[in-house]
């Protein structure tokens, strides 16, 4: 809605089922992304597959998905296929994104530049659908639409890095999740290929041992793997990767054009993204 008020403040009322069509579109994918992960809580409350089973979070999320394109397909007739196609195009490189996000788990050879293409297909593509969903039906020109789509796309990077920095550093309490959980499952974060990099000798033989053992104690095992992150500077080093990508989706935003006091709301919400504590 944002989007498309960047170019036609009338237009937003236009862009209100859309915008619902990628909301129930992104839970979806949460829905799915829980039970594959095994995650148990999700924004302070039980996992959909941990509450009930993961057949009802598996049908939840299908009719989920439907009610997304009934939803999509109320756009105003005019912008009707640029959005759907640019729905279908996000949905296939969402599925992409989670299915290099299940092979990372099995390979041990990650670069950090594997892991934010990873992160740019799960994440960051809908964020950026969703802002550029807003300008065609705002009636952006091409350009301005295409900036706008990348302003999304590097924040929607920084927020993913952030998400991973917090999985490890944040607090429960305030998180929504438990913490911890990456390190649990050896999952190939920006956080544990950073330090795999970064660690002397010693240190990497350490963590690799803590990523082999099978038996374990949960709190010991995580307490272990960040004081391995603190030697490495991992901390510091994703905080940096994520203002990197913060800086450059404001140079996109600037491009984007639109009147100032939207580009204001859109760079406060940047920022929120960076400073999130959930």
């Amino acid at each position: 809605m944002l989007g498309c008020s960047l170019y036609d403040g009338e237009k937003v009322p236009l862009s209100l089922y859309p915008a619902l069509g990628l909301e129930v579109f992104h839970n979806f994918t949460l829905l799915h992304d829980d039970i594959m992960d095994g995650s148990e809580m999700r924004r302070n409350q039980p996992t959909v597959h941990k509450k009930w089973n993961d057949n009802t979070a598996i049908l939840s999320g299908d009719a989920m998905m439907i009610l997304a394109y009934q939803l999509i397909s109320r756009s105003p007739q005019t912008a009707l296929v640029p959005v759907l196609e640019l729905f279908s195009q996000t949905g296939l490189e969402v599925c992409e994104g989670q299915q290099y996000d299940m092979l990372f788990e099995s390979r041990n050879d990650i670069k950090e530049s594997d892991y934010i293409e990873m992160i740019r297909l799960k994440t960051a593509v809908l964020l950026g659908a969703s802002l550029k969903t807003g300008a065609i039906i705002g009636g952006a020109s091409p350009e301005a639409a295409k900036h706008l789509y990348l302003f999304g796309i590097d924040a929607g990077i920084s927020f993913q890095l952030q998400d991973d920095w917090l999985d490890v550093f944040g607090d429960a309490a305030t998180f929504g999740k438990n913490i911890g959980g990456d390190i649990v499952t050896n999952k190939k974060t920006f956080l544990l290929i950073n330090a795999l990099n970064n660690l002397s000798p010693a240190g990497k033989k350490e963590l690799q041992l803590w990523l082999n053992k099978k038996d374990f104690d949960r709190e010991e095992k995580i307490t272990a793997v960040r004081n391995l992150y603190e030697d490495a500077n991992v901390s510091i080093n994703a905080k940096k990767r994520m203002n990197a990508y913060y800086e450059n989706s404001l140079l996109h935003l600037k491009k984007a054009g639109g009147p100032s006091a939207i580009q204001e709301e859109l760079r406060t919400f940047a920022q929120q993204l960076m400073d999130r504590s959930r």
